[in-house]
């Protein structure tokens, strides 16, 4: 679960580019929901990779406008952390979806691969990014395309992981990869500084008189980003040259 909205930067962007030869490059959507920002630096990360290979890429950020929770992630530090975040379990739990709204970009069709960044709340894909998985708007993308899952989170990355890559399935997908990205610290500490963080809105040494470490992205997640777009853009590459 996680972190501030940040500037009003622009999040669906399109760089339309070629190969050498002349001919239409591979389009990527990645396709994500962020409250901290996490899930949107390790999309900057994979589309400045495929965008170097020559790869036409969108970014979409899918926005939570339901009035049952939009609310509370429109301001960092949150107003009530532990009750805005726990406030979110039972929706987690009974798998609830909810009002949002999804940018043109997740709504075209004919992308060669959709990139799905979909951070973890109370173990399971959070409620932006399930609401779109089941609209009718990924449906269109998602039909007889390739996609791929990348995880932000705390802990229990494959719980969403497999929930994601179910749902994504039903909507006509083909999944070709996944990567996940963990907090630094074991379970207790991690989470304090999580929750640090929801509250103060920096990293601090201690919380509740515990050390804690840094929360959110850790040194190196640039080069896993990239490193995993470059694996995908090989696997449309290699794809292409099959249907030659």
């Amino acid at each position: 679960m996680l972190r501030v909205r940040g500037s009003d930067r622009i999040e669906s962007e399109r760089a339309m580019s070629s190969t050498e030869s002349g001919t239409t490059s591979h389009r990527v959507l990645i396709v994500y929901y962020t409250y901290t920002q996490q899930a949107l630096k390790v999309a900057e990360a994979m589309a400045e990779t495929f965008r170097g290979r020559g790869c036409d890429v969108s970014l979409a950020k899918i926005e939570l406008t339901d009035k049952r929770w939009a609310d509370r992630f429109t301001r960092f530090p949150l107003k009530h952390a532990y009750g805005d975040v726990l406030g979110m379990f039972p929706a987690q739990l009974r798998g609830a979806t909810g009002e949002i709204h999804i940018p043109e970009a997740a709504r075209a069709e004919d992308y060669d691969l959709v990139c799905i960044g979909s951070p973890t709340w109370f173990f399971k894909p959070s409620v932006p990014i399930r609401s779109y998985l089941k609209s009718v708007e990924a449906g269109k993308v998602l039909d007889g395309t390739h996609f791929a899952i990348y995880v932000v989170c705390r802990r229990y990355w494959s719980i969403n992981m497999k929930a994601v890559r179910k749902l994504a399935t039903k909507r006509g997908g083909t999944f070709v990869g996944d990567l996940h990205f963990v907090y630094a610290g074991k379970q207790v500490r991690s989470f304090l500084a999580m929750m640090n963080n929801f509250k103060y809105g920096e990293n601090r040494e201690k919380y509740l008189g515990v050390k804690i470490p840094p929360t959110n992205l850790q040194v190196g997640y640039h080069e896993q980003a990239g490193a995993f777009a470059d694996r995908l853009v090989d696997g449309l590459e290699n794809k292409s040259a099959g249907d030659v």
